[in-house]
């Protein structure tokens, strides 16, 4: 069983909790993931590793809730208990170094992003960070985000804080006022990550998403999380979950992760029933 050191809610139904895992803690590196299970008749879900702390053995994930897993871990409190905390799985992020690299994080993306952009940093990179969401009330970790990059840029769709408008308008305003990047990495809701491939590969930049595929095992077995990469079928959970941005088919995955919408709602409401929601 896995203590939950602390909870805290970040934005409306985003949440941040520490997790006592030390074996998970100890060998956890940026770009990976855990698959956890609330419980004993609870289902696997994939989450990223938000950060990590190998000196008090925790490890910190971030989550939305859309669906039932997710709000039932919402309900969590300091002191609870996790049945499973199964990682680190996948594979590390290859780092660049000496390098101008830009992170951008969509969402629920900003936390998986973060301990990217700080291995970055730590890599005697220059870190152009920039972080998006719909509003300002959902947007989170700016601070955390401003001490590993050496520029931040915030985004909302609304204008309700920083730039107006979308994450690809700021990465191409960046490249059309003459900077030189050396790579993109990526990480938001697919549609986003598509369209940051699109700007990027127009001025031919290199670019690294993680994909957030569904997933069952997390070690190749089950083919859940397959998808399409230069035109061969891959595993999210073995052979990723980074990817050349370039090389993925988006159009595939976007109908892939739809494919259980339906059971996913029937899933949910029958949790909301049961319990008086």
């Amino acid at each position: 069983m896995y203590e939950i050191l602390a909870t805290r809610m970040l934005a409306p139904k985003i949440f941040e909790f520490e997790v006592k895992a030390p074996n998970v803690a100890r060998k956890a590196q940026a770009g990976q993931f855990l698959i956890i299970r609330l419980h004993e008749r609870g289902e696997r879900i994939p989450l990223t590793i938000a950060d990590y702390n190998r000196d008090i053995g925790s490890i910190t994930i971030v989550f939305q809730v859309v669906g039932k897993t997710t709000d039932e871990l919402s309900t969590f409190k300091e002191g609870d208990k996790l049945a499973d905390v199964v990682g680190p799985l996948g594979n590390p992020s290859e780092l660049e170094n000496g390098k101008k690299v830009v992170l951008i994080g969509g969402g629920v993306g900003i936390a998986p992003i973060y301990p990217i952009a700080k291995s970055l940093k730590e890599a005697n990179n220059e870190v152009v960070s920039i972080i998006g969401s719909r509003t300002a009330e959902l947007l989170f970790w700016e601070d955390k985000m401003k001490q590993v990059s050496d520029r931040l840029i915030v985004c909302t769709d609304d204008g309700t804080k920083g730039r107006k408008g979308f994450v690809t308008e700021a990465l191409e305003g960046l490249i059309n006022e003459g900077e030189k990047i050396d790579r993109v990495w990526a990480i938001g809701p697919m549609i986003m990550m598509k369209f940051v491939a699109s700007v990027a590969k127009k001025y031919n930049v290199p670019t690294t998403v993680s994909l957030n595929t569904i997933m069952v095992d997390g070690t190749g077995m089950c083919g859940a999380c397959r998808c399409t990469v230069d035109g061969k079928i891959k595993f999210a959970c073995a052979d990723g979950p980074e990817f050349d941005a370039f090389k993925v088919d988006f159009d595939e995955l976007l109908k892939r992760a739809i494919r259980f919408k339906e059971e996913e709602k029937i899933a949910y409401e029958r949790y909301l029933k049961g319990r008086g929601a």
